[in-house]
């Protein structure tokens, strides 16, 4: 059973767990760009400091995502 579990988790999970990771990245980054080049614009800083924080958001769930993966691979691991 882990065993199909782990193969579940390799194939389809975690690269949609990585793919999410590096989009929730490139909003940040994409933020922090947008930030810094309109520093005079404060509509689009604005818009620069909503893109940091959700992608700031984004990588916080991303780990989150991860930790709890691990903990039920190694609980089912257990199990069996």
């Amino acid at each position: 059973m882990s065993e199909l579990i782990n193969k579940i988790v390799q194939t389809a999970v975690w690269p949609f767990v990585i793919f999410l990771f590096a989009l929730s990245a490139l909003i940040f980054i994409y933020g922090l760009v947008e930030f810094m080049a309109n520093a005079d614009n404060p509509e689009k800083k604005e818009k620069g400091k909503k893109n940091i924080i959700w992608g700031i958001i984004g990588l916080f769930i991303m780990f989150s995502v991860y930790g709890i993966i691990q903990i039920l691979q190694s609980f089912i691991s257990s199990v069996d």
